[in-house]
């Protein structure tokens, strides 16, 4: 399983943080129009992505949630047939949740930086560094959280499957 580094917090403004990934140096990988369906699984997390335009994958992960800056273990494979694998899953598995966002991507060093607006749920910046060296990850991530100022009170341990799940049980409408 590959492995990276990760850290969510609720955005007051995606402008600003748009102006602060350049401003820092990274290169705009562009807007994606993704979909989640986070499936039922005993442990872990899996979900089906469907990005407009640039394929699906099928990822599950496995994470600590305790910190604010949590380690995660995941496996990605591509998909050819999403609403094939949709069916069956959604059939085998159960859907837990499904959450729509617009995610402008950028790449600085070894950390994808996502500005997510997340349909029903309301902004985020997200940080996922890239690597093996645990000290080198930790101080990128802290140079990130410095650089986006980033509270700790900000950050949100649940995954966007989660918050939705838990959206949809307080407003008694299911989340698909």
């Amino acid at each position: 399983m590959a492995t990276n580094l990760e850290l969510k917090a609720s955005l007051a403004s995606i402008k600003g943080a748009r102006e602060q990934a350049a401003a820092l140096g990274g290169v705009s990988k562009g807007t994606l129009l993704q979909r989640d369906t986070y499936f039922r699984v005993p442990r872990g997390r899996l979900k089906l992505r469907e990005c407009v335009g640039s394929g699906s994958e099928l990822i599950y992960y496995e994470r600590d949630e305790v910190a604010p800056e949590r380690w995660s273990h995941y496996v990605k494979e591509p998909v050819g047939n999403p609403e094939g694998l949709w069916r069956v899953l959604e059939k085998a598995l159960g859907v837990r949740a499904v959450v729509d966002k617009k995610r402008d991507l950028y790449l600085y060093k070894n950390a994808r930086i996502h500005i997510d607006e997340v349909a029903g749920l309301g902004t985020f910046i997200e940080f996922e560094v890239q690597g093996n060296d645990p000290a080198a990850s930790m101080s990128l991530m802290k140079e990130l959280r410095e650089c986006f100022g980033v509270r700790t009170e900000s950050v949100i341990r649940a995954s966007y499957g989660e918050m939705m799940e838990e959206a949809s049980a307080k407003s008694g409408k299911p989340s698909r």
